[in-house]
């Protein structure tokens, strides 16, 4: 990398855009995706961390909301 601050400050600022995104990519969607439907944030983060966010996303897309959880509310 150059002696150039700009470009440093630039990297430094597109790392962590990439970092929080992908963070919020991997657990937050999932956690949040899960907790609205009354399911267990910390299963779908697992299961979207050990096999992918999309999966976990689409699966809770299509398993709707829990309906023991439901029926309670």
């Amino acid at each position: 990398m150059s002696d150039d601050p700009i470009a440093a400050f630039l990297f430094l600022a597109i790392a962590g855009l990439a970092f929080y995104l992908v963070i919020w990519f991997y657990i937050l969607l999932p956690a949040d995706m899960a907790t609205k439907r009354g399911r267990s944030a910390f299963g779908w983060v697992l299961l979207s961390l050990l096999f992918s966010p999309v999966l976990a996303c689409l699966l809770l897309l299509l398993l709707g909301a829990d309906p023991n959880k439901r029926s309670k509310q």
